[in-house]
């Protein structure tokens, strides 16, 4: 039978993750003893208390139907973290929507606001997901570079006037995937003023907002005044809980986006399976000596890293926050030839920084997902690999 997809698949090509993974399978086929830092995904459990209630709820027989939504329990646990720990008094059933993880929200939100045509301003370097959504919108991006001489804020002075004028929708992201900036109260008011100037819906990305560092606690959007009028947040229990598999996540702030997102979403699914949105609401209610202690394991794990490659002659600047190192790598390499060279002379898996943007060239990311066993070894195998 002759197959014909549509023109939208043209913008789904083969990713670089399912390059890099496959050519690390054919390593290992090979004998090599593989280090994978590059998939953002926790090699850690789940808070003991989590699991036993995704547990009991999952041996409950009324509890595999249709959940269809956010439960209020689920929806209230939101409202009550975000007033612990950012100070946002939320409306639980107005201003927070249930989502399969955060990514859900993020590829589903601009085909609820964007026609074809429209701009979407998005981070370079960003998360891949911010164009896969785009692209199903048949919206264009406009990318705002994130640069080390600017703190790796984005310039929203440089963006042309013609351009404000045509974007319906800003994606903002602090702490950064792959970036792992912090932004600044008075980076977030400059974003409010500039969305209301111009129309534009804001979507602060916050999945990494419980993975801080040596007292930096990154700064929720929604906790600037005027946020709430432009935007909202979405956030994920994938990484601060270590829920990934999960599938559950929320997006909160302004009601009219939110009604919005939850009419679109009411036609795509049929909600987060029942025990899962309870083990979620007890992560938010009661996990925070669980973050604290999350935040030890990944801060040490960053530190030997850091300190590893600083010895061996790679300087890197050491992240504030998030499950990432953002590590420009040694003059003369693209950052995909330098990725395959580590796979193949150190048999250490990273990610190169075009694969997020073409302001990433230069770049390599690098995930905190591994024992610190595993991060001496990839430490010894680069040493001696001689690649640096």
């Amino acid at each position: 039978m002759k197959m014909k997809t549509s023109e939208r698949m043209k913008a789904f090509g083969a990713s670089v993750f399912s390059e890099l993974a496959a050519y690390k399978n054919a390593k290992i086929s090979e004998g090599c003893e593989m280090i994978d830092l590059s998939i953002g995904s926790p090699d850690l459990p789940p808070p003991s208390f989590v699991r036993e209630t995704l547990a009991f709820y999952a041996s409950q027989p009324d509890t595999y139907g249709y959940s269809l939504k956010g439960t209020s329990e689920f929806h209230e646990a939101v409202a009550h973290y975000y007033k612990v720990e950012h100070g946002v008094s939320l409306n639980p059933r107005e201003e927070v929507t249930c989502l399969m993880g955060s990514q859900d929200g993020l590829v589903h939100l601009p085909m609820a606001f964007a026609n074809p045509g429209d701009l979407i301003l998005v981070p370079d370097p960003g998360y891949t997901a911010y164009a896969t959504g785009i692209a199903m919108a048949q919206a264009e991006p406009y990318f705002m570079p994130l640069r080390k001489e600017n703190a790796f804020l984005p310039d929203l002075r440089a963006i042309p006037e013609d351009v404000a004028k045509r974007a319906v929708m800003m994606i903002i992201n602090f702490p950064g995937n792959p970036v792992p900036a912090l932004a600044t109260d008075s980076f977030f008011a400059e974003v409010i003023e500039f969305a209301k100037r111009y129309d534009i819906i804001v979507v602060s990305d916050f999945a990494y907002s419980e993975l801080y560092y040596d007292g930096h606690k990154p700064i929720s959007f929604l906790s600037v005044p005027g946020a709430k009028e432009v935007g909202i947040e979405m956030n994920s229990l994938s990484k601060s809980y270590n829920m990934a598999g999960c599938r559950i996540g929320y997006a909160c702030g302004n009601a009219q986006i939110i009604k919005v997102l939850n009419q679109f979403k009411s036609n795509l699914d049929y909600g987060v399976f029942l025990p899962i949105q309870k083990a979620a609401a007890a992560a938010l209610t009661k996990g925070a000596a669980f973050c604290e202690e999350s935040r030890k394991i990944y801060q040490s794990r960053r530190d030997l890293l850091i300190d590893g490659l600083a010895s061996i002659g790679w300087k890197i600047e050491r992240p504030k926050a998030s499950m990432f190192v953002w590590a420009e790598i040694p003059k003369g390499w693209t950052s995909m030839d330098f990725a395959y060279a580590l796979m193949d002379r150190a048999h250490v898996v990273v990610t190169p920084g075009q694969a997020f943007g073409p302001t990433g060239e230069g770049f390599v990311r690098i995930a905190l997902v591994q024992d610190e066993a595993k991060l001496r070894q990839a430490i010894s195998n680069i040493k001696e690999s001689g690649i640096l």
